[in-house]
């Protein structure tokens, strides 16, 4: 089954080179037979498929192999830099891209989530959550126009994807069909008590029964759960804050460029204390936690987690069990990237 983000009848078009077996090849060279579609034929080097149940109005073919290459391109960029932290890489700026929009997702509404890319217009563009992903919007636009059939909204997610597995990350389906909105007019509203920040999680609410209290508020309406809440939290073991960004400051673990359960481990392990000083000056920042050594950072939203009976019981098995950790992340960035995605409830997308 080819799954789609939008459902209107129409044919999918995959090209396929000559002499070669009907099999669309994943941007990680694992392939996916179209056997299981509902009909298909290959004709002067294309794979017409008549997928169960239909598809997007349909954009020209996109070969995800080489949009793939491209992003890695922009990945590998020697000259890429991060004030936070040596050694950086764009890759958990584009997560955080692929997070923040899908993070808008209400299951209730179903308004939302990864398709329409409305990032790229105010007033979600200024929302304090999204401060600096103009940047990685920016990075990427040289893809898109090498790929101008491609939509933002699908780059994004990709991207993200990308960024993920380089990191050495788990693999996590991609299914391509998103389509961009026209307009701020189509941004997401929110009209819960956190409206004016928009649908996505603050990081302080005042107090830790208040942060755990918002945190499963604003999960709960995108449809996770305690333990994926949790487990979507291990993406702060990625990248940094920055002071010009959102007012925090630092990088959460030392591998903030490999996915892996350090953030666990260095929530429970570690030492956490209120940050008072920055640099040899007082912090004139928002609240935020560092270790002894003044180097690493949580936000309150990351140390309740640990305050938390319910979310420390997960924190703690992942600390213990990093293949369980890159399991349960996998499964449930793949469920963020699909929310809001009209396909999204297919067993299968194109690549997995």
């Amino acid at each position: 089954r080819f799954a789609r983000c939008t459902a209107t009848p129409a044919f999918r078009f995959a090209k396929v080179a000559a002499g070669c077996s009907p099999t669309l090849q994943a941007p990680g060279s694992r392939g996916i037979g179209l056997a299981s579609a509902g009909a298909a034929t290959v004709v002067a080097g294309w794979v017409v498929a008549r997928p169960l149940g239909g598809v997007s109005s349909c954009e020209a073919a996109v070969d995800w192999n080489a949009v793939r290459k491209e992003i890695v391109k922009v990945l590998d960029n020697d000259k890429y830099v991060d004030s936070s932290y040596d050694g950086a890489t764009p890759g958990p700026l584009f997560l955080r891209l692929g997070w923040h929009s899908s993070g808008t997702f209400c299951k209730h509404t179903n308004t939302g989530g990864s398709d329409g890319a409305t990032m790229r217009f105010e007033p979600e563009m200024s929302w304090g959550a999204n401060a600096g992903l103009k940047l990685a919007q920016d990075m990427l636009e040289p893809v898109k126009k090498q790929f101008p059939s491609m939509s933002y909204s699908d780059l994004w997610i990709f991207a993200a994807i990308v960024g993920i597995e380089e990191m050495g990350g788990p693999k996590i389906k991609f299914t391509p069909g998103r389509t961009d909105k026209p307009s701020g007019k189509e941004c997401p509203v929110w009209e819960g008590s956190t409206h004016k920040d928009g649908r996505l999680p603050g990081a302080d609410m005042g107090s830790p029964d208040k942060t755990a209290a918002h945190l499963r508020y604003i999960f709960n309406r995108m449809g996770f759960d305690d333990r994926e809440i949790v487990a979507l939290s291990g993406a702060h073991g990625l990248g940094a804050c920055h002071t010009d960004r959102s007012g925090f400051w630092g990088p959460w673990t030392r591998a903030p460029t490999t996915v892996s359960n350090e953030y666990y481990r260095e929530l429970i392990e570690n030492t956490w204390t209120v940050k008072t000083t920055h640099k040899g000056k007082p912090w004139k920042g928002p609240l935020q936690f560092e270790d002894p050594t003044g180097d690493l950072m949580m936000l309150p939203s990351d140390i309740v987690l640990i305050q938390d009976k319910e979310f420390r019981k997960y924190v703690e098995q992942y600390a213990k069990d990093q293949d369980s950790f890159l399991k349960d992340f996998g499964a449930v960035v793949g469920k963020l990237f699909d929310g809001g995605c009209k396909g999204s409830t297919a067993k299968k997308g194109w690549f997995s």
